[in-house]
């Protein structure tokens, strides 16, 4: 097998499965490849090498990298292999991407990843979808994966789940931000916390906000390209992504301010 890609998601994806031997890995950042050796990750010095002989490649790469990889690589995927895109894009992402796999020979399959990574790992639920779908399901399970569900035989159909619902759990986390910050700003936010609370009580709004804001500093820059996909599955879809397009540029900006602040402390 081979792991394209070796972010957050790759290296729990190997720390959990117990891979060793069995996978390469290629990253273009040398700090990730160096990685891989701690995870028992054979790091190629090159995507051919990565993919050589690999009957599944799991691409783990950012959002808008997931289009590129799958034109630059398609080359290299021996004929037959299975194509396990992973990333967070939109359908008509997905369905260029099945196009240039599909092209050189792989079999392309549409995987969404519907929760956090961390700490699921291999117990997070996967949606696939596309006419290797059955197929791709048998191997990822041998790979240890445990919660595959299939939802159709059309690239883009799983891709579409996952974008729709990231309209309401990446856009609640913006307005959750945007909220917070106008309650700070007036000097109100103890006793808009309540107001909220009152009228909801499973979780506390504060420790919401404190969740949000979490999420959107250690993932914003991720989100923001996920969420700029999300506005184009609602562009396809004739809906205007204007809420959408508002937490791109709050995920963006969190995601932002959190990377300076930590090379200040640097």
């Amino acid at each position: 097998m081979a792991l394209i890609g070796f972010g957050e998601a790759g290296s729990t994806f190997a720390r959990a499965g117990g891979w060793s031997g069995r996978a390469r890995g290629w990253d273009l950042l040398p700090e990730r490849r160096a990685l891989m050796a701690e995870c028992g990750i054979n790091a190629a010095g090159d995507p051919a090498s990565a993919l050589v002989d690999a009957d599944i490649a799991l691409c783990l790469v950012t959002a808008d990298a997931a289009l590129p990889a799958a034109r630059d690589y398609a080359a290299l995927v021996p004929e037959g292999t299975l194509w396990c895109d992973m990333n967070s894009v939109a359908p008509q992402t997905k369905r260029s991407a099945a196009e240039a796999i599909e092209s050189a020979g792989g079999r392309y399959v549409d995987v969404a990843v519907m929760a956090p990574v961390d700490p699921a790992a291999l117990d997070v639920p996967l949606l696939l979808a596309g006419p290797c779908a059955g197929d791709a399901e048998a191997a990822l399970n041998a790979l240890g994966f445990g919660k595959t569900r299939i939802v159709g035989d059309e690239v883009g159909r799983a891709s579409a789940i996952k974008m729709i619902r990231s309209v309401m759990v990446k856009g609640l986390e913006a307005l959750t931000s945007e909220c917070a910050a106008a309650a700070e700003a007036a000097g109100v936010f103890d006793e808009v916390m309540a107001s909220l609370d009152a009228s909801e009580k499973a979780t506390g709004w504060a420790d919401k906000v404190a969740y949000n804001r979490e999420r959107m500093d250690t993932h914003g820059l991720r989100r923001a390209a996920e969420m700029e996909e999300v506005c184009k599955t609602l562009a396809g879809l004739g809906v205007e992504p204007v809420m959408s397009e508002g937490a791109v540029a709050l995920q963006r900006r969190a995601g932002e301010n959190a990377r300076t602040r930590k090379d200040q402390a640097a």
